[in-house]
């Protein structure tokens, strides 16, 4: 699955700098994930430490963007050449 950021985002800036990918950033009104770069940590961490830090529990998966792990590893691998 993808992540997503709800709008109960209190605009803490704890997940921003937590992502490996740099895949949040601050959009218009709450923090944002790029869909592209997000991997869900895969590669880099056994879970997402966006979700991991968030206060306010407002990173759910979004089921309207269901990734496999193998999709997200052939995202991270991607990510990692461009590098």
């Amino acid at each position: 699955m993808s992540l997503f950021i709800t709008d109960e985002c209190i605009n803490c800036d704890v997940c921003e700098p937590e992502c490996p990918n740099s895949a949040i950033t601050q959009g218009d009104e709450i923090y944002e994930i790029d869909m592209a770069l997000c991997t869900e940590c895969v590669g880099h961490f056994d879970e997402p430490q966006c979700v991991e830090v968030c206060p306010v529990d407002c990173i759910p998966e979004d089921p309207d963007n269901v990734e496999s792990h193998d999709t997200l590893k052939a995202k991270y691998d991607v990510l990692m050449a461009a590098k």
